[in-house]
């Protein structure tokens, strides 16, 4: 049974194409019924962001459009740059047209008359497929008013976090703000929160209680919105049909690593991991799976945990989470303690150093794992790491340092005997180069990864 809705092959490679398999039938059905019946609609079928932290998504739509005074924006995230991750830009090569139509649809929704799609510079094909799709979308009238600029942005995986997106929008690095865009959205003369100074605030903008409006700001994942107007041109009753009670529909999932065909697959939630792996190929002839991390935003999940259904409530009663979907797959060849290594040497290059305690608490546990995995490491090393782990989130501004927390002890905790065998100068596992799986490409079961991550340094600049 084919189970995509999102994910079209062949990609659809015109509006009316994708009209034939009802495209715009979302955009007109939430214009007919309006906001409030919109935010019910969504509500009640139970979509929760596909970008990683699983919120629910009628209840975000409803905040921003309930929010405080000023001018809304929408915008959608199709920024992905966590390792092991592709869903979004397949499915924006695939279906460009339901991520413009979800993003028409949050935007009306909210009210807001402008909107903006970011993504990486380097995502050319994506990009190629977004501008097409949103002429043809424009000339056939689509809009109603609202005006979608497409942003492009640096390759720094902060880019993708919501709050550091916004700041690229506006031009600047990203670097997280403090508050979350539904209390400091887009163009806020507020108070200095994020890293670079805004301007003050012309009288003019001041709200009624004498400060300067927040406006709020919606931002969304890609393949949120694709669902959304999967859902208002096919109904609540529809979405469900597919999936659980607590996580109904389906979820776009990555699957690189240590398997027989890499690739970006469209499940119903509540398939068992397992499966999942299977409909990549599996592990590799003579090799069992032996670990599975989701992205590098949750715990490590070992082979006992394969048949966990890919559910929010499920993942999260294995001690994980189901993030953005992708996975990475290492095999019984793989030492985890040059795993580990790897995952949180990408964090730390990429932490931006606005908390002190992330950047340089990720800096001493991937020294720390190094020394380990070289071979010089001792127990102080595991103590250093342990004292790290407890501060390393300590005021942070975004995820990342949670992160850090997260995989690392999880991977210490799950793998003791990897670390242990280190320790003691032998590796139980055959030794391998362990590349930082951050994709630049995903076709025909093949993985591509950014060879350039390896030479990045934290200050994000890169050695020759």
């Amino acid at each position: 049974m084919d189970d995509n809705r999102l994910l079209h092959d062949p990609p659809l490679s015109s509006l009316e194409e994708y009209m034939a398999v009802g495209g715009g039938n979302g955009l007109a059905g939430a214009r007919h019924v309006g906001s409030k019946a919109t935010i019910e609609e969504i509500t009640a079928a139970g979509l929760r962001g596909r970008g990683g932290a699983g919120f629910p998504t009628g209840v975000k739509w409803r905040s921003v459009a309930s929010g405080a005074s000023g001018t809304r924006y929408a915008v959608c995230n199709a920024a992905e740059g966590e390792p092991g991750t592709f869903k979004d830009r397949a499915l924006l090569r695939a279906n460009p047209y339901a991520v413009i139509e979800g993003l028409l649809i949050a935007a009306e929704t909210v009210g807001a008359t402008e909107a903006f799609l970011a993504m990486k510079a380097s995502f050319t094909p994506e990009l190629e497929a977004v501008r097409r799709a949103l002429t043809e979308i424009e000339e056939a009238d689509w809009l109603g008013g609202i005006t979608i600029t497409v942003v492009t942005g640096p390759e720094e995986y902060l880019f993708g976090e919501e709050k550091a997106l916004l700041e690229v929008i506006e031009g600047k690095e990203p670097l997280p703000r403090w508050l979350p865009p539904y209390l400091h959205g887009l163009f806020s003369t507020g108070p200095q929160l994020g890293w670079q100074a805004a301007p003050s605030p012309d009288p003019a903008a001041l709200s009624e209680e004498g400060g300067p409006d927040p406006n709020p700001t919606l931002v969304n994942n890609a393949e949120t919105l694709a669902q959304a107007a999967w859902i208002m041109a096919n109904g609540r009753d529809a979405f469900r049909s597919l999936g659980t009670e607590e996580s109904p529909g389906t979820v776009i999932c990555t699957i690189v690593g240590d398997v027989a065909a890499p690739g970006v697959v469209e499940v119903p939630m509540g398939t068992t991991l397992r499966e999942v792996l299977q409909r990549c190929g599996g592990p590799k002839e003579g090799h069992r799976i032996k670990a599975v991390f989701p992205g590098v935003a949750n715990a490590v999940l070992g082979e006992a945990a394969l048949d966990t259904p890919l559910t929010y409530e499920d993942m999260e009663a294995a001690g994980s989470g189901l993030g953005a979907g992708g996975f990475i797959v290492y095999d019984d060849s793989a030492c985890m303690v040059e795993v580990v290594h790897t995952l949180s040497r990408f964090l730390w290059v990429e932490s931006c150093g606005q908390c002190p305690p992330c950047k340089l608490g990720s800096g001493a546990i991937t020294a720390a794992l190094d020394r380990i995995r070289t071979g010089g490491g001792s127990d102080a090393d595991l103590d250093t790491i342990e004292e790290h782990l407890r501060i390393v989130t300590d005021g942070n501004r975004c995820y990342l340092p949670v992160q850090e927390q997260t995989l690392v002890s999880s991977v210490l905790r799950t793998f003791p005997e990897d670390v242990a065998a280190h320790l003691d100068g032998w590796c139980p596992s055959s030794r391998r180069e362990i590349p930082t799986p951050k994709l630049v490409d995903l076709v025909g079961g093949e993985a591509t990864y950014d060879p350039r991550q390896e030479l990045k340094r934290p200050d994000w600049t890169y050695a020759d």
